[in-house]
């Protein structure tokens, strides 16, 4: 009675968080979902009424649809490849006894402390800028053109950016595993001739997998929504190259004013991450309960 009584009073005791919590969350869902049946257009918005379908039917025909979800899928694949890896490469690196290795991994982290639109800002005007940019300066040194990133690779170079404020995060939890393993059994390995990538191939990664399982987990919540990057450097352009679904919601709330279209792919967005969701948590999720 006791055990149940205790039970009853920690559920009472929680239940104005979880209520608050489930308002917090299903308030701006359904206004979105009410919001997305209907014709709603700030520039005129004394037209409006029930529309039904047509504003998803818009956005999924929308030649920029399609697009937008190849874009959005292989900035989320691309970061991922490229965290990972250079993650795993950095953290053995900086996991070595060497002098220095604290301030090393200070400066291995700090990327991940700054703002989005602060970080892409840096990369366009100091790194990419075409005329006084650093890799058109070191273009210009062994007399090639410099290469006009934004506009020729847009997609590319957003991927650059983002690999690059997300590869702390996946240093950070790679180093935080690697440390973990016990260095007896690399001795041993070690003492039974074992070269150094078969250590990493049969001992490292595989006591790797479920941080590599934690940073894809967590880096494609992200990912899935990145705007930032994209409205500081490209806004989604040139045309609509690097327009990824997010951006492309932006672009009918803000510049086309069109609430109910907006709405609408706010919906198929919610649908899809549910959707990418699902696949990881039966895919590599698992790994979690290994």
């Amino acid at each position: 009675m006791s055990t149940q009584s205790n039970r009853a009073a920690a559920r009472l005791m929680v239940a104005p968080s979880v209520i608050l919590l489930f308002i917090w969350m299903i308030v701006p869902l359904a206004m979105t979902l009410y919001f997305s049946f209907r014709l709603y257009r700030l520039l005129s918005p004394e037209r409006t009424g029930w529309v039904g379908f047509a504003n998803y039917t818009w956005f999924i025909k929308s030649p920029d649809f399609w697009l937008a979800i190849f874009n959005t899928l292989a900035l989320v694949g691309g970061v991922l490849i490229i965290t990972v890896v250079l993650g795993t490469l950095i953290a053995l690196l900086i996991d070595q006894p060497v002098k220095g290795q604290g301030i090393l991994r200070i400066l291995v982290i700090a990327p991940f402390f700054v703002m989005p639109p602060v970080a892409a800002s840096i990369w366009k005007n100091l790194f990419m800028h075409p005329q006084n940019g650093l890799f058109a300066s070191v273009s210009r040194a062994f007399g090639a053109d410099p290469i006009l990133y934004l506009e020729n690779h847009p997609m590319l170079s957003v991927i650059g950016i983002v690999s690059w404020e997300w590869l702390p995060f996946a240093t950070l939890i790679l180093l935080t595993a690697m440390q973990s393993l016990s260095s007896e059994q690399l001795e041993a390995a070690e003492m039974d001739g074992a070269t150094p990538f078969a250590r990493f191939r049969y001992i490292i990664l595989p006591h790797l997998t479920r941080a590599i399982t934690v940073v894809v987990l967590i880096e494609t919540i992200f990912l899935l929504g990145i705007f930032g990057e994209i409205f500081t450097t490209t806004q989604g352009g040139p045309g609509s190259a690097s327009t990824t679904l997010p951006y492309m919601i932006f672009k009918q709330a803000i510049a086309a004013k069109d609430i109910g279209r907006a709405a609408a792919g706010g919906i198929i967005a919610v649908i899809l991450a549910n959707i990418v969701a699902v696949f990881l948590m039966r895919g590599i999720g698992r790994n979690l309960d290994a």
